[in-house]
């Protein structure tokens, strides 16, 4: 049984339980996955604006955090893409261009970026991302795709473009400026492109970022290109960071803290969606809340160590797992190596050319862009396709903030509107039988003149009663004298539904029609009781299947069948 300290530490109870030769698999995996993540690290740096070390400080004490915290045995955590550049939208801004407040309010977001994770996984609220669909955040990280891309061409073109998070913007000065292209930053980053996407498919396990930062850093080193224009990271500083407080004032936590909710949510959404596909195939279970906890700690950690908001990846994660991570220490070994990197490899880094880092960035993320998604929404669901689309379409024409804002809004407001709508099936006898079907989908059923049996297939809640009440009504002939409701899929009633249901009853009872209910479920029932309206409709009345109240009701008067 697991103790009450491996409960808190899921890393002890995944060691207790380890196999013979988990500890081999999980130290080769941490060397495989850290190959990658030095070079993807500094590259997602530069890519929210900060020194490419900078991603490697925030590679180090997170992981071991999440690494001994975390209930994800693969899970991969360190500086991402998607959270790269909302750091640079949010940060930018308010820096005016100095590098020491830029990296102290990276800082101060990273701490803030922890502590909303932590809080809400302490407080179990884990649930709150279920609220950002599933093809909202694929239209938001397909429009942030192309964003982070594009902002690479800068470094790919080797010209100066400002910074912007619009795409038009962006293609725009690129094009004013093709004719200062400088032609061997612009093959450094093509060929890398090249290796990196060849690579990735006839050798996936290959450590191709290794191998294009290896050959960009030689060419760049043996024949001169950094006096010919390439631009390079040049010195790296060796030696991990100094603890320190972030600043944190109060009008700059006011300022980060809206984009700070955003990166909470958005990275344990990516976080949490990755952990969950390897844990399904590994056959062991995720608890959300602990890895909010876990991620928060992650993060606040970093925040001291001079390092930037961080989560869980998906192509790490994929290399970790398939190099035969077992534990979370195999990201304690990635740690362990990034440590050594700092301590001992910063100079090999120094002639490293920026285009290599930002073709890293493009060939990673410009795979983000979901077609398989839209064209999986298109055959099975129109309304989820128009949410992605517009978030997609707001993302690039407002930003970062706004597209995913409007495709939250936006989703809750359709579910609001479809769950006001509820499905109504008007259902008939299948000849021959004792079985009610909806006559839209079987046409052959048989209906009585005098009587409508209906099915209601949602919770009963004040969004839906004015429809409820309206469906009701509509479904009633000069000739109904009995009205048969099928309360199966009736899983609740809240005390507007009860209320709505007493008017329909005076409606129905001023126009001589009876009410039966069929196949109440238990809830419903004890609200039903508590409302008096059981005792108003009656225990006779009150049946477990339609065709009982079919049956009493086929007695009443002389029923004509019509289909």
């Amino acid at each position: 049984m697991p103790s009450a300290l491996s409960r808190h530490i899921p890393l002890l109870e995944q060691l207790r339980t380890r196999q013979p030769g988990d500890l081999q698999s999980d130290v080769m995996a941490g060397l495989t996955t850290a190959i990658m993540l030095v070079p993807q690290g500094m590259a997602y740096a530069m890519l929210a604006g900060l020194d490419p070390i900078v991603g490697l400080y925030a590679s180090t004490v997170p992981l071991m955090i999440y690494g001994a915290l975390g209930t994800s045995r693969q899970l991969a955590v360190g500086p991402v893409a998607m959270v790269s550049l909302l750091v640079a939208s949010a940060v930018a801004p308010l820096a005016n261009g100095d590098a020491a407040v830029y990296l102290a309010l990276a800082g101060l977001l990273a701490l803030l970026v922890g502590a909303i994770q932590w809080g809400m996984g302490v407080l179990r609220l884990g649930f709150l991302v279920k609220f950002m669909s599933h093809p909202v955040i694929a239209g938001f990280t397909s429009a942030a795709a192309l964003i982070i891309g594009l902002s690479q061409l800068s470094h790919v073109l080797g010209v100066k473009i400002p910074r912007s998070h619009h795409v038009h913007e962006i293609l725009l000065h690129a094009i004013e400026k093709v004719d200062q292209i400088h032609p061997a930053t612009l093959a450094i980053a093509l060929t890398s492109m090249v290796v990196l996407t060849v690579l990735k498919r006839v050798a996936p396990r290959f450590p191709r970022f290794l191998l294009v930062v290896a050959g960009g850093t030689l060419a760049v080193w043996g024949l001169g290109l950094d006096q010919q224009g390439v631009a390079i990271v040049g010195s790296v500083p060796g030696g991990l960071p100094s603890p320190s407080v972030p600043a944190m004032g109060f009008s700059q936590m006011t300022a980060l803290l809206p984009m700070a909710i955003t990166i909470s949510l958005v990275g344990f959404m990516e976080s949490i969606s990755v952990a969950k596909a390897f844990a399904r195939s590994g056959r062991y279970p995720i608890d959300a809340d602990k890895e909010l906890q876990a991620l928060g700690l992650a993060n606040v950690a970093g925040s001291f160590l001079g390092a930037y908001p961080v989560t869980g990846g998906f192509s790490r994660t994929a290399v970790n797992a398939q190099a035969g991570a077992r534990t979370g220490l195999a990201g304690i070994v990635t740690a362990g190596v990034v440590v050594l990197t700092l301590l001992f490899l910063t100079p090999l880094f120094t002639f490293l050319p920026k285009a290599v880092l930002a073709a890293i960035i493009m060939t990673a993320v410009f795979g983000l862009i979901d077609f398989a998604e839209a064209k999986h929404l298109w055959h099975v669901s129109r309304p989820d396709l128009a949410a992605m689309g517009v978030t997609f379409v707001a993302t690039l024409a407002l930003g970062i903030e706004q597209g995913i804002l409007i495709g939250v809004v936006g989703s809750l407001l359709w579910f609001v509107w479809s769950t006001s709508r509820p499905h109504v099936a008007v259902l008939g006898r299948l000849p021959g039988t004792s079985i009610y079907r909806n006559v839209e989908r079987y046409p052959e059923a048989e209906q009585l003149e005098h009587a409508v049996a209906m099915r209601i297939d949602a919770p009963l809640f004040f969004a839906n009663t004015a429809f409820l009440e309206t469906t009701v009504r509509d479904h009633l002939t000069p000739a109904t004298r009995h009205v048969v409701v099928d309360c199966k899929a009736i899983g609740s009633v809240d005390a507007q539904a009860l209320t709505t249901i007493d008017d329909i009853l005076t409606d129905l009872e001023d126009r001589g029609v009876t009410v039966w209910l069929a196949g109440v479920r238990g809830p419903v029932r004890d609200a039903l009781h508590a409302a008096h309206i059981w005792e108003r409709i009656g225990e006779d009345h009150i049946v477990e299947r339609v065709a009982e109240a079919m049956d009493e009701v086929e007695k009443d008067g002389r029923p004509r069948l019509v289909s």
